[in-house]
């Protein structure tokens, strides 16, 4: 059985649901003096839960009820709240093992103090139940929509075609064309930068279509860079991210404007570079920006976005340079778009729909987002015409400022409850920011929004982490998020990280905090609009935002804190926090976790480059329910240290960034969280670091160089025990693992490196393989060993039939790619060859041959 979620529609009510049913078990017997109250709180809450769910479909409740149904929400955390509070006590004293009669009598009182103080907690919860629902005449009735959400699925390829390859779909290539030739042909580009600006409405395209001239002219350029400023930005952080993807040998970190913008200056000057500055609102935004750009640059080219006509003259106003005014799509763009989306191709369109199709699209207006938008409405709806007139007619009766708008709220509509509280949730983030998939489960998971099974996880059950993956796939196939980062590697299709475009965040912006789901402090004109509610439910902090006073912080169910302007808060005042998240956080250190071990209800803790915390508090290790997340990028700092208790107590998933240069420190090899070790090099490494590494038992991702420029006299003995660690984590939990391997001194490649039988130890539970560097000149015969090899990228200047055999053999290979060394004899027969073995596999593997 699933236990219940917190809801954006139903707030806490379904998990009080059932810690009121725990609360009338055999557990707590001693309440049963009050068991008629908390017999009659959870009838009175079921049926306001009955009514929320059946608001929740309705597209524009009445006042009254919004402010019912905000009431409620807020009564359903207080409720949680209490009990959670009084749950948390008896679990405490039961831990506590009294020593002697005076303890055992202190420990008798103190659960008489707390079962009295329950009772009145109950009593006093049952007199706001009453007095909110008397004042609400009667509860209404009806039929509630139910949405299957058993369905496991992966990411629908159709989606991510809109975002990842548009040029076809969205008429993205004749503006593409013409921005390129006004790019050309200005006289002014001769002695300066010049300058492209693209201005259009919201959701026509406009990031997508200069995305595709970057792509398409970048490699013209030695140096360049994509970024987007947005609405309120920060614009230090702006300036630096520039520098940061035009030098790669720049570490970004917190520096003046003034000097930061004197550095690009200097560094570009008489340089050609390509610039596309996306997303700016304000033209003091721009007149600050372009002071980067040295106007003795000649050949170079900046693009800017923009819906602002006088932002858009901004820039070019000195350059003498070009606005181009992105059109809408025509009808046959539309059309294109629409079906490609739905059906793959107009043709496979039902006879019966396009009509219908033609009315739903001349209400999009040639807006791609709202094409998309309406397609992910009806994706799940292809063959039914009944259900395609409804969504038709509700774009409609729902018009008010825009088609957009009104299709976004329909999308969100047409959401199951779990997946509105899902997407609600992204509220939290700041405008363009890449949210990494991983992170937002936990999140989730964190939070109470995902099912969780009770009792023991049987085979086959989906796991939290599998069902929030479901989740946001839904969100991706729905087009309400857009893929940000997708692994392409191998082919593969797996999204990494999303982005919310920023009409979907002003809508589910709006939404959270008119229905007081989340509290966000540092973005202007972004204000709690109930001012008699001063609870906060779920905090985000951005840029330079600081809690004001008045705020009550004590009922916060999650914290985030973004960016290295905020003022970090005190943790005294969230007791009750389930996650806690700190973001590119610099000016976070050690004091500022004072008193995280009191956090008793804390699920999830995450740190993501917090360079100035020096180490985890050790009271962590109290915490038996909590997940620690910490990225950590040692290429720019000494890490994170994790005292042992909490390494051996607690699930942490880390995840470590190492330096070509550098050697990690040895206890990370005893961090048995760790999940993902990349760009480590064995030759900077000490003997003890590489024995400890096949330790870790949780390592799930490895990025290893073996490069000869970086070795000692010590090198056969790190070589030998890094080898030794691989066949360790081969037949663990290792899924993935990169080999670089760079010999300059033949020597080198003699060692255990190449030996057969290096990684003879089956079975090998490894699903990724990509050796790199240069070619391999014999075949690894000890690939036979990895039966669970699904994807394998290898480079070599011979395989033989040997070689061609182990290929065939591997059971659940699906992909394979071969690096030829072009200067070696017989690649046509060996890949024809090798062909053959693939066309006779059982799974026909993808076979990508290349030439290097």
């Amino acid at each position: 059985m699933a236990e219940a979620l917190v809801s954006a529609a139903t707030g806490a009510l379904q998990p009080v649901l059932g810690k009121l049913g725990t609360l009338l078990g055999e557990e707590y017997k001693r309440l049963r003096s009050i068991h008629a109250e908390i017999k009659f709180l959870t009838l009175e809450l079921k049926a306001m839960d009955a009514f929320l769910e059946k608001m929740a479909e309705e597209e524009d409740p009445n006042p009254q009820d919004k402010h019912w149904m905000n009431e409620v929400r807020e009564l359903s955390y207080d409720v949680e709240d209490n009990l959670d509070e009084f749950m948390a006590r008896v679990v405490a004293g039961k831990s506590a093992k009294p020593d002697g009669f005076m303890d055992k009598i202190k420990g008798s009182l103190k659960r008489v103090k707390a079962r009295h103080e329950i009772a009145k907690a109950i009593e006093d919860l049952k007199k706001q139940a009453i007095e909110v629902s008397q004042r609400n005449a009667r509860y209404r009735s009806g039929e509630t929509g139910a949405s299957d959400t058993n369905s496991v699925h992966k990411v629908d390829l159709r989606a991510l075609a809109i975002f990842e390859d548009a040029s076809k779909l969205i008429g993205v290539d004749e503006p593409k064309r013409e921005i390129i030739q006004l790019l050309g042909d200005s006289e002014a580009s001769k002695h300066q930068p010049n300058v492209v600006a693209i201005v259009g409405s919201g959701g026509l395209g406009k990031t997508t279509v200069a995305n595709r001239v970057y792509q398409e002219l970048k490699d013209q350029f030695n140096y360049h860079a994509f970024l987007s400023v947005s609405r309120n930005p920060d614009i230090a952080s702006v300036m630096s991210n520039i520098y940061g993807q035009l030098n790669e040998h720049y570490s970004p970190c917190e520096e003046i404007l003034q000097t930061i913008i004197t550095k690009i200056r200097d560094f570009l000057e008489n340089k050609r570079y390509l610039i596309v500055v996306d997303d700016i609102w304000k033209e003091d935004h721009w007149k600050v920006i372009k002071l980067a750009f040295p106007e003795t640059s000649s050949g170079s080219k900046i693009i800017t976005t923009s819906r602002n006509k006088d932002v858009a003259e901004s820039c070019c106003s000195t350059s003498h340079g070009h606005i181009y005014n992105l059109r809408p799509l025509t009808m046959m763009q539309s059309r294109q778009l629409f079906y490609t989306r739905l059906f793959n191709s107009e043709e496979e369109c039902p006879s019966d729909l396009k009509e219908i199709s033609v009315q739903i699209l001349e209400k999009c207006a040639g807006l791609p987002l709202a094409i998309i938008a309406i397609s992910g409405v009806l994706a799940d709806k292809i063959s039914r015409k009944d259900q395609w007139r409804r969504v038709k007619d509700s774009i409609g009766r729902a018009l008010r400022n825009s088609s957009v708008e009104t299709i976004i709220s329909l999308s969100y509509l047409d959401l199951p409850p779990h997946l509105r509280t899902c997407l609600l949730y992204l509220s939290i983030f700041p405008e363009d920011h890449i949210i990494n998939k991983d992170n937002l489960i936990r999140r989730w998971i964190g939070e109470g929004f995902i099912h969780q099974q009770k009792g023991p996880h049987r085979q086959g059950d989906p796991t939290p982490y599998e069902l929030g993956e479901k989740c946001f796939t839904d969100l991706i196939n729905r087009s309400l998020i857009q893929p940000a980062e997708i692994d392409g590697s191998f082919g593969g299709n797996e999204v990494d990280s999303c982005r919310v475009h920023d009409m979907v965040l002003d809508f589910v912006v709006a939404k959270a905090v008119e229905e007081n789901f989340v509290t966000i402090i540092g973005v202007p004109g972004v204000v709690n609009p109930d001012p008699e509610n001063n609870k906060v439910r779920r905090l985000s902090l951005q840029k330079d935002g600081e809690i004001p006073p008045g705020l009550v912080l004590s009922h916060a169910r999650s914290l985030h804190v973004f960016g290295g302007s905020v003022k970090i808060p005190s943790l005294s005042e969230f007791q009750l926090l389930r996650v806690l998240d700190y973001e590119e956080c610099g000016q976070l250190e050690d004091d500022n976790l004072a008193g995280i071990g009191d956090l008793l209800h804390l699920k999830y803790l995450r740190f993501r480059n917090a360079h100035s915390v020096t180490e985890l508090p050790k009271e962590l290790a109290r915490l038996q329910h909590l997940e620690i997340d910490i990225a950590q990028d040692y290429r720019h700092t000494e890490g994170m240290k994790i005292p042992e208790i909490v390494r051996n107590q607690l699930g942490c998933y880390v995840t470590v960034f190492a330096d070509y240069y550098e050697a990690l420190p040895d206890e990370i090899a005893d961090t048995q969280g760790l999940r993902v070790l990349e760009n480590l090099s064995v030759y900077n490494q000490s003997i003890e670091f590489l024995e400890g590494l096949g330790m870790l038992k949780n390592l799930r991702k490895l990025g290893i160089h073996f490069e000869s420029h970086y070795a000692d006299d010590d090198w056969e003995e790190q070589q030998e025990a890094a080898v030794l660690s691989l066949w360790q984590l081969g037949g663990a939990s290792l899924e993935s693992l990169y080999l670089f391997i760079k010999d300059e001194d033949a020597d080198y490649n003699e060692g255990p490196i190449l030996e057969e039988e290096w990684f003879s130890c089956p079975p090998c539970g490894i699903r990724e393989l990509v050796i790199d560097g240069y070619s391999l000149t014999t075949f690894p015969e000890w690939l036979e060993s990895f039966d669970k090899l699904e994807k394998l990228s290898l480079p070599v200047s011979d395989i033989g039939e040997k070689g061609v055999e182990i290929l065939g053999a591997l059971p659940s290979l699906s992909y394979l790619i071969i690096k030829w060394a072009t200067d070696s004899d017989g690649g046509e027969e060996m890949e024809a060859a090798t062909r053959r073995a693939m066309e006779a596999h059982p799974n026909r593997p993808t076979l990508v041959w290349r030439y290097w």
